[in-house]
């Protein structure tokens, strides 16, 4: 199987038009008609991954996270960019992301959080409809039944792993009905407040935005690498329904950039 025939599954999955304006999801680097040795799933590109690609006999890599957002006016050993660039053509690896497309797709990353916490009638809260595409921005369901808040945010810290969840105080109402948005998902805070959410939890969330929901919502931050930590499951699905023979294989490599001391 060509690789662009991988990528053509990846895309109907979560079709690029899915994508907000500012993204960059797609072909990163490489060539699509070479035949697929393995793909390696990840939620961030760097030349460790490349690196371990290239150890496991990949040559693909489905990212999350584009590595390229804007043009590239040089490709030098000056960042650690232009360095991946550079290892992915030496060693032949293709890099294709499926960001804000996959954010929005119906089943995509908002979904798959709503899976682990075991939510129920999940549905968007926040749709966008592109030409006969329909998506949206976050999602919204109920727990199998009400817990107590401070019970919430231990269940969202030992479910997403996370070394810590930010909220701001505790909720003096059970959480039953519960809003998510993978990633920066600070923006639907207020929607969710308007779909009557006990609970909206996010990957980040800025400083001000905490201020003034105290009796409406409990606000569950647990890290933007946390809450998407899960979308290779959705890759590797997506890869074996689609895509038979291919090996896909999640990194070993945590490319998470941020840590709790």
């Amino acid at each position: 199987m060509k690789i662009k025939e991988v990528l053509a599954a990846l895309e109907r999955f979560a079709p690029l038009p899915l994508q907000e304006d500012w993204d960059n999801a797609g072909l990163q680097v490489g060539l699509t008609e070479a035949e697929v040795s393995g793909a390696l799933l990840c939620l961030d590109v760097n030349e460790s991954i490349v690196g371990e690609a290239v150890d496991r006999g990949c040559n693909l890599v489905v990212a999350h996270h584009p590595l390229l957002f804007r043009g590239l006016k040089t490709v030098s050993d000056a960042d650690y960019v232009q360095r991946t660039v550079m290892a992915a053509i030496r060693h032949g690896v293709t890099v294709v992301a499926m960001h804000t497309n996959m954010d929005n797709a119906r089943g995509g990353v908002n979904f798959k959080m709503a899976e682990k916490l075991r939510l129920a009638d999940v549905r968007f809260f926040a749709p966008k409809a592109v030409g006969t595409l329909e998506g949206g921005s976050g999602v919204i369901g109920r727990l199998p039944e009400p817990v107590a808040a401070a019970d919430f945010m231990a269940l969202v810290k030992s479910v997403f792993k996370a070394d810590s969840v930010k909220g701001n105080g505790l909720l003096c109402r059970p959480v039953n009905k519960v809003a998510l948005c993978g990633g920066a998902g600070d923006f639907l805070l207020e929607r969710a407040v308007a779909e009557g959410a006990d609970a909206f939890v996010t990957g980040e969330m800025h400083y001000h935005v905490y201020f003034g929901h105290e009796r409406q919502v409990q606000i569950a931050v647990l890290g933007h690498y946390e809450s998407e930590q899960f979308t290779v499951e959705i890759f590797r699905d997506i890869i074996a329904q689609n895509c038979p023979g291919v090996r896909a294989l999640a990194a070993e490599t945590n490319t998470n950039p941020v840590y709790t001391y």
